[in-house]
């Protein structure tokens, strides 16, 4: 099969791992840097890449950071229009990307979610805390990955300035209750064709509430049990996601879900796990069906 892996970081481990995986299998893997396609429209659909036409693919791995959401999306768009089947559709990569599209979901699903709110005006701010449970209260961007955008405030006071300041950067908010129990700590679970395959638990380093790996986070093998297991899956499920990294809490009354990865890194996962995850991953792509429609150059 030829693999198409979108990354805007080619020498990135994620992306060396899964090439090195699509190999190992006897697949050709072509990386592409997201921003260097080329999307046309007229009497075809037509995709370059550096100006040449682009390889034809029988599967996609869009790896889309949030840096690039609305070009990398329009690219996986276009590739779905013409008829390459992608591991995680645009739908899905744009409904976990949105924290708060992602929350409205598993939440209409009965998912169990931390209490979360959004609110623009700084009138609201205050009523909504209480609401929450008062401070410390979590602040979040909509979109953001491996931490960027969380803040914790720790009192009213910090809480107003932080959202005041935000809103004049034009960057919307979420506010969400403060899980004590989970402070400094998550599980990360790694779904791949609708199954958990994985699992680390992650803790913060002394000096940080965040739990990522990114931030300096220790991670170590997790066996889940069958409530945070099922929850793991029905995440990936209800977003649409063929690859998954499903971030849980740990409430006082069982497991939540607080977030869901649409591009998870491999590094934390298979150092803590020991097992190939990129080849999982891999596998997954060759259970893709290609649409009878090739792909249609650009000429």
């Amino acid at each position: 099969m030829r693999l198409g892996l979108l990354s805007t970081a080619a020498d990135s481990y994620s992306t060396r791992r899964l090439a090195e995986a699509a190999r190992s299998l006897g697949h050709e893997p072509y990386i592409l840097d997201t921003l260097r396609i080329e999307l046309e429209v007229g009497a075809r659909i037509g995709l370059r890449y550096r100006g040449l036409p682009c390889p034809e693919f029988d599967a996609l791995l869009p790896r889309i950071g949030p840096s690039i959401s609305r070009y990398g999306l329009a690219a996986v768009r276009h590739f779905e229009a013409a008829g390459v089947p992608c591991i995680n559709g645009s739908e899905a990569i744009a409904s976990s990307r949105d924290k708060l599209r992602a929350l409205q979901k598993l939440c209409a699903a009965g998912l169990p979610v931390p209490e979360t709110a959004f609110v623009r005006e700084r009138e609201q701010l205050r009523p909504t805390i209480e609401r929450l449970g008062g401070p410390p209260v979590i602040l979040k961007l909509l979109e953001g990955t491996q931490g960027v955008g969380v803040i914790l405030a720790e009192s009213l006071a910090a809480a107003e300035a932080t959202v005041e300041a935000l809103h004049q950067a034009r960057q919307a908010v979420l506010v969400q209750r403060f899980i004590h129990h989970s402070r400094g700590r998550d599980i990360r679970a790694f779904v791949i064709g609708g199954r958990l395959f994985a699992a680390m638990r992650r803790e913060a380093k002394a000096d940080e509430f965040r739990s990522n790996i990114h931030r300096g986070a220790a991670a170590r093998p997790l066996e889940l049990d069958p409530r945070q297991r099922q929850l793991a899956e029905r995440a990936a499920q209800v977003l649409g996601l063929g690859v998954a990294g499903v971030d849980l809490l740990e409430g006082p009354d069982g497991p939540l879900i607080n977030e869901v990865n649409s591009s998870p890194g491999l590094e934390g996962i298979e150092t803590a796990s020991g097992r190939d995850v990129a080849a999982a991953v891999v596998r997954e792509l060759e259970s893709l069906r290609p649409a009878p429609t090739p792909l249609t150059r650009a000429t």
